[in-house]
C-alpha cells in the first residue's frame, strides 16, 4: 500500500519525535513517587504526537488523518497542561517550563497549519 505522506519525512513528525526524548530526559528527575503517576501520563502524551501523525499517514482519507492529527494536537495539550502541574509541583523551574512551552506552541501550530493543509489538499 502507498502512503501519501512518509511520516518520517513529515517536520512535525521528526519534532515530536525529539520532544519525546526530551520529556523522558526532564521526567527522569522527578520524584520516584511520580513514576505511575505524572511522569507515566506526560510520557504517554508525548509519545502519542508522533504515534499519532504516523498513524495518520496510514489512513485512506483526508479527513481520516486530520482526525489523527486532531489528537496528536490534543496530546500536546495534554503534555502542556502537565508541565504547568509539574511546575506548579515544583519538580521543574520557571525557565524549564518556558523552555518546553515554546516547543509545544510551536508544534502545535505546525500541527494545526499542516492539518489545514492535508484539508484541503486532493489525493
Amino acid at each position: 500500500m502507498k502512503r501519501k505522506h512518509n511520516f518520517k519525512e513529515l517536520q512535525i513528525w521528526q519534532k515530536s519525535r525529539s520532544l519525546v526524548k526530551d520529556i523522558y530526559k526532564l521526567t527522569s528527575d522527578f520524584p520516584q513517587s511520580e513514576i505511575y503517576g505524572l511522569v507515566s501520563q506526560m510520557r504517554r502524551a508525548s509519545v502519542s504526537i508522533p504515534s499519532n501523525i504516523a498513524e495518520g499517514t496510514g489512513r485512506k482519507t483526508n479527513k481520516e488523518f486530520s482526525r489523527f492529527l486532531e489528537i496528536a494536537y490534543s496530546s500536546a495539550l495534554e503534555l502542556e497542561t502537565q508541565l504547568y502541574l509539574s511546575f506548579d509541583l515544583e519538580f521543574i523551574i520557571e525557565s524549564i517550563l518556558e523552555e518546553f512551552l515554546v516547543k509545544l506552541d510551536e508544534l502545535q501550530k505546525m500541527i494545526s497549519s499542516f492539518d489545514t493543509k492535508v484539508l484541503s489538499e486532493n489525493f
